[in-house]
């Protein structure tokens, strides 16, 4: 089943958590034109089109972009064709383009939606099967956040390119760029409201069987403007993890209240893809297009070369080479290794979503705790301009 053309999961890979989760499958958007944000995704991100779900494919109602790079990292772009589209309708409507659900690939689709709904996951959709001439899928849903969902798939009886409904691509034309080293999914973020973190933190560790793996409490993140919360839930084997933040009491707005004002709730602020050259990756992401948050100050990387040389040459990167590209380096204490991140600016019209580019060097296993105040930094000055700090 899984040669170069086939973007579906790896049935041999075996779990090692109590949920059958194998990892990460795809994150799909809801979005007003899908052909467009497809088209940035290839052209920025350096992502090829493999599969395509619409009305040439029989689908009336949507148009579907699979996305895809040889390593596995996937990325579904919907839109509606059709006003009865409420489902995709109405989320872009409230929430602009957005993040409606990421996806989990797991040994038994049946089993594992039981169990989660059983711990007491809000059930979306009941397990169902997906068929055609290649085979079948099996998918079930359960609801996350207000309008986003985590869904369950199973490939092992499938042949085809991705699932059922989707065809070769219609579309005709090349798109010129370079190809970025993006690799596969690292973790996904969201914002939630005030006292919500907690709740939806619980939430996911009592149904999928997740533990907290790092909590920020009050004063841990914040500036001279804005505070939040976070908590990092994750499968006991860590194939999946998800930071959950929240916002908290500061003197203005933080980046937490201007995504659940401007998003109109709670939902996914980001999604993190790794590389393992972040320097090509960013250098290559910047030729094609792609804008990033500013870069923090000199000062910043003269403590990087500082904390490099106190642990014998840790950083094995040229510093320089971080510094011209804006990157963030957090030397980790507990690990031993070192974060290598940077965040791109938002890509809709509304500041509600962007990506995060990282890559993890010698056992680094945080989120960037020591670039936290670099990064909102950065985050403040674009809030500003936009009016929203």
């Amino acid at each position: 089943m899984y040669m170069d053309i086939c973007y579906g999961g790896v049935p041999s890979k075996i779990p090692q958590n109590s949920m059958g989760i194998r990892g990460y499958d795809y994150v799909e958007f809801y979005v007003g034109s899908a052909k467009h944000v497809a088209y940035w995704h290839q052209k920025a991100l350096g992502l090829d089109v493999v599969a395509y779900m619409g009305p040439e494919t029989g689908h009336r109602d949507r148009v579907s972009y699979l996305l895809a790079t040889k390593t596995n990292l996937k990325i579904v772009i919907t839109s509606a064709v059709q006003p009865s589209s409420y489902e995709i309708q109405g989320f872009v409507q409230k929430h602009g383009d957005g993040v409606k659900r990421w996806c989990v690939e797991v040994v038994n689709v049946k089993e594992t939606f039981e169990k989660a709904v059983k711990n007491g996951a809000v059930p979306v959709t009941k397990p169902y099967r997906l068929e055609d001439k290649d085979g079948f899928v099996e998918q079930a849903a359960i609801r996350l956040y207000d309008d986003t969902e985590i869904n369950f798939i199973n490939y092992d009886n499938y042949q085809g390119l991705f699932k059922p409904g989707y065809e070769q691509p219609v579309q005709k034309y090349e798109v010129t760029r370079k190809e970025t080293g993006l690799k596969l999914i690292d973790h996904i973020v969201g914002n939630v409201h005030i006292n919500e973190m907690d709740y939806w933190a619980n939430y996911i560790n009592t149904a999928l069987d997740f533990e907290t793996f790092i909590y920020f409490g009050p004063g841990d993140i914040s500036t001279k403007y804005s505070a939040l919360l976070s908590k990092v839930v994750r499968s006991k084997d860590s194939v999946i993890k998800n930071p959950i933040n929240e916002s908290f009491e500061a003197a203005r707005k933080s980046q937490i209240d201007e995504f659940t004002e401007q998003y109109y709730g709670s939902g996914i602020q980001h999604v993190a893809l790794i590389t393992n050259d972040i320097i090509e990756t960013v250098a290559v992401m910047k030729e094609n297009g792609v804008e990033f948050l500013d870069a923090p100050p000199h000062t910043y990387y003269q403590e990087i070369r500082q904390k490099s040389e106190e642990r014998g040459g840790l950083v094995t990167e040229n510093i320089d080479e971080l510094e011209r590209l804006g990157i963030l380096c957090d030397v980790e204490v507990e690990s031993g290794g070192y974060l290598l991140q940077l965040f791109t600016k938002p890509l809709f019209d509304r500041p509600t979503f962007f990506y995060e580019i990282i890559q993890r060097r010698k056992g680094a296993s945080g989120f960037g705790q020591g670039n936290f105040l670099a990064l909102f930094k950065a985050i403040e000055k674009d809030q500003e301009k936009r009016g929203n700090l």
